[in-house]
């Protein structure tokens, strides 16, 4: 009789063991929806929700998330300095040049081509064509226009600010520049060297090759 009470007492002491135990999964292993999937309770039956309108992240980056948003917010406090910058807010230089060609080659040529004057190889297999560069109206836009453009597109062209952070935006934009100024630089501007090949080039009359060191 006292092992039969040993072993009832001994079962009604675990069972608030075993309640715990279902309660703590319950609690990390909750009912939720799973991205992309369907919710009745809203108007659009999406379970994802698009943030409020002036909603800002607080933090980005991989730090970010592994440290509850107090790590990686600089990234995220220099991209909105960045796209509330009305003129270019980087120095043109060889970095920001470079890095303006790279990301242009890879989001901007297949349409705009090498040059920018829109005949780009998409275009050449039915895509509408974009304007040209070196039109007049463009020569003529701010930074922050063509800025607007990559971020928000334009026309046929899709906005690319989920693909290309403001930083980037900003290097094409600067290489654009460099494009439109490679179309319309004035020989009294360019450096001598190439300014005498120039000359002699649109004189008909063979240049002297340029030296190692010459631009």
């Amino acid at each position: 009789m006292k092992r039969m009470t040993r072993l009832a007492l001994i079962l009604l002491a675990s069972l608030p063991l075993a309640s715990c135990e279902r309660m703590m999964k319950n609690m990390y292993d909750q009912p939720r929806d799973q991205a992309y999937s369907a919710n009745p309770l809203f108007e659009d039956g999406a379970s994802m929700r698009t943030p409020p309108a002036g909603t800002q992240a607080y933090a980005s980056g991989a730090r970010a998330g592994s440290s509850s948003g107090r790590q990686g917010n600089e990234e995220t406090i220099r991209g909105l300095q960045d796209d509330a910058a009305g003129t270019q807010p980087y120095p043109v230089d060889g970095q920001l040049l470079a890095r303006g060609k790279e990301r242009y080659g890879i989001y901007c040529l297949p349409c705009h081509s090498p040059v920018g004057d829109g005949d780009g190889r998409i275009v050449r297999r039915g895509f509408p064509a974009p304007p040209s560069y070196h039109i007049a109206r463009l020569r003529a836009a701010p930074d922050r226009y063509i800025y607007d453009v990559i971020s928000q597109g334009y026309g046929a062209m899709a906005p690319y600010a989920d693909r290309i952070p403001p930083a980037d935006r900003w290097a094409i934009v600067a290489f654009v520049r460099a494009l439109q100024l490679s179309q319309y630089a004035k020989l009294d501007e360019l450096p001598a060297p190439i300014s005498a090949r120039a000359r002699a080039a649109l004189g008909g009359q063979p240049a002297a090759p340029l030296k190692a060191d010459e631009p």
